[in-house]
């Protein structure tokens, strides 16, 4: 399994990102662009992003 990399605030700002682009394709235009939503949404509850993996990148605390 991947680690945990994304701090809290950056794990609910995923998750309310990607709830709202999905509710582009119920709502509002209706567009199918809305599902790119899926991508915010499944690394905010998972707590892992391979392109911040890749790039280093962490903004959660280092467990000691």
């Amino acid at each position: 399994m991947l680690k945990t990399n994304e701090g809290t605030i950056d794990r609910v700002l995923r998750v309310l990102v990607g709830l709202a682009l999905i509710a582009i394709v119920f709502v509002g235009p209706q567009t199918p662009w809305g599902w790119i939503g899926l991508v915010p949404l499944l690394t905010g509850l998972a707590g892992t992003c391979p392109v911040y993996t890749i790039l280093g990148i962490r903004t959660c605390k280092l467990k000691n």
